[in-house]
């Protein structure tokens, strides 16, 4: 069983940006490479404190025999976080997902290249019992760190019983989970149960409701349990949000961090504000208007604005943007030019000689 080590684990405790890596295209489809190494190149220079490869938003497609990215996408992103010579804690963090057997294959994978953790996917299993799917988390968990995930239904994910989350949580080997359940009820069944769990210090807990980010991260979640009062909070965020604008998702991050330990009243209305900009920007980027259809081309579309992508091309040909989504795009950033990174990017292509 390989464990994160110490840094590492003290690293995601305390909560840090992780984006959710996207792949980068030509317009025939195949891979950019140059593109998609730079990619990881600018989250690391963002100031992000770890990725994620292989997720939903890199495209469950790379799986597929006849496109076969898979490896090499791990490949890659491991390879430019190796060059950059790190002088600080930065979590490799591969996508897992499918059967056990495939699950299991993957986690290998992911560590012959040196990855951290595996974030484990629970979609596609809508057939499995839970006990089935908590007997494949123990199994990938034997192997590689376990990054827990709570994938919302309209995306391919599925609700699971609070009694899942609390079995969950015992697990060893599971140090977090990302919530991402768009749900205030679902949500809350995580917290509560890992909250209440033995090991409730151990799992960090990671927002991936893209729809609350900020409220998520300022939230304390305090429970009474058979007359005890257990608390726990969100720490940091794995997003497919935060794979644009990243160098203002660490800013936020850091004032976020700010607040809480100032017991800033005042900055957290602001930073409650803020939130709401934020949401708005998903909505037009993660087109909940057309349930969720353009969301990954909508995350191309900034990133190719930037500069940073040659297209919104996805693997799947249908994907694209939805009717009207890039109107929204262009309203949220005429609203809120404060959260766009633009000029950090261009900073950046400018200076990214690799």
């Amino acid at each position: 069983m390989t464990q994160l080590s110490n840094i590492l684990k003290t690293h995601l405790q305390l909560g840090t940006v992780i984006p959710a890596h996207p792949l980068a295209l030509n317009a025939d489809r195949s891979l950019d490479e140059a593109r998609q190494r730079q990619l990881t190149r600018y989250y690391i220079a963002s100031g992000a404190g770890g990725v994620a490869v292989g997720v939903h938003s890199t495209q469950f497609e790379i799986r597929d025999p006849e496109i076969n990215l898979f490896e090499t996408v791990l490949k890659m992103a491991a390879e430019e976080v190796e060059k950059q010579k790190l002088d600080r804690p930065f979590l490799k963090i591969a996508g897992i997902c499918g059967s056990t057997e495939q699950a299991v294959s993957e986690a290998k994978l992911a560590l012959k290249y040196g990855y951290d953790m595996g974030l484990l996917s629970m979609g596609g299993l809508q057939g499995w019992t839970e006990a089935q799917i908590l007997e494949r988390v123990v199994k990938v968990a034997e192997i590689i760190p376990v990054f827990g995930f709570y994938l919302q239904p309209s995306v391919g994910g599925r609700i699971f019983s609070f009694d899942f989350w609390s079995k969950f949580a015992e697990i060893p080997n599971v140090e977090a989970i990302k919530c991402a359940s768009f749900n205030r009820y679902q949500t809350l069944d995580v917290m509560r149960a890992v909250a209440g769990s033995s090991r409730k210090d151990e799992i960090a807990m990671y927002t991936g409701n893209d729809d609350n980010i900020v409220a998520d991260l300022l939230t304390k979640y305090s429970f009474n349990i058979n007359g005890v009062v257990h608390e726990k909070e969100f720490v940091g965020g794995l997003l497919g949000h935060w794979a644009v604008w990243t160098q203002k998702a660490v800013e936020l991050m850091a004032e976020i961090k700010s607040c809480k330990m100032n017991q800033d009243e005042k900055n957290y209305q602001k930073l409650l504000t803020k939130g709401i900009a934020i949401t708005d920007v998903n909505a037009a980027m993660f087109d909940p208007a057309n349930s969720f259809h353009g969301c990954i081309p909508g995350i191309h579309e900034i990133l190719r604005r930037q500069g940073l992508l040659a297209g919104t091309w996805c693997l799947n040909p249908e994907e694209k943007l939805s009717s009207g989504q890039n109107e929204e795009i262009d309203r949220v950033y005429s609203s809120y030019p404060e959260l766009n990174d633009d000029a950090f990017v261009s900073s950046f292509l400018l200076n990214d000689k690799t």
